[in-house]
């Protein structure tokens, strides 16, 4: 009974917490193109600068990281924008216009960290009332249930090797009856044929 219930409690975190997955991932998405938006912002203005001096973008931050300490800490931050501006293009376009179920495989494109995180700030959960965020809450209650009812087995496995092993060696002691009296004042009935063994037994004959 113990184990029904905690699988059932298991079951439903499992569906409240698959039910949000299309909801904040939508969010994300959106969150991910305004960041894309902004580092595209950035990564124009550092192009236009350099080609208004005849650089490409390498050169502009070769000359940049010769600079001095701050023009090598400014060209060290520029190539790190670069790079994220380059990876999370890439993570919009493998996510925009995807449906929930369809973004599923598609997982390793929620990673970046700030983006994950100022999603989960502003993210409010809701009740699933769309078709995929229902198969989502099943999907969700049938994982739970199967987890927890495989956890608890593992963790009950000692405790039935152990209750084996003491009904092994448990030893059944031979159940001894009494020989039955005959009540006072009654004598027991000889049974025909069934005279005493002492009375049967017969000495062996001399060779």
């Amino acid at each position: 009974m113990i184990i029904r219930a905690l699988a059932l409690a298991a079951g439903l975190a499992g569906a409240a917490g698959f039910s949000q997955f299309p909801e904040f991932t939508q969010q994300y998405v959106q969150r991910l193109g305004g960041a894309v938006d902004e580092l595209a912002r950035s990564v124009q203005a550092f192009d236009r600068d350099a080609a208004a001096l005849g650089l490409d973008r390498d050169e502009a931050l070769t000359q940049l990281a010769t600079g001095g300490v701050f023009g090598a800490a400014r060209a060290e931050t520029m190539r790190e924008t670069l790079t994220r501006h380059a990876r999370l293009s890439a993570d919009l376009a493998a996510l925009e216009g995807k449906g929930a179920l369809s973004r599923v495989p598609l997982v390793a494109h929620f990673a970046d960290p700030e983006i994950a995180g100022r999603t989960w700030q502003a993210y409010r959960p809701g009740v699933p009332v769309t078709a995929e965020g229902a198969i989502f809450a099943g999907s969700g209650f049938v994982s739970g249930w199967l987890a927890a009812t495989f956890l608890l087995s593992l963790l009950r496995l000692p405790f039935r090797a152990r209750g084996r092993r003491s009904r092994r060696g448990r030893r059944v002691e031979p159940v001894l009856h009494r020989p039955t009296q005959a009540p006072h004042g009654h004598k027991l009935r000889a049974v025909r044929g069934a005279a005493p063994a002492r009375a049967r037994a017969r000495l062996p004959r001399d060779i």
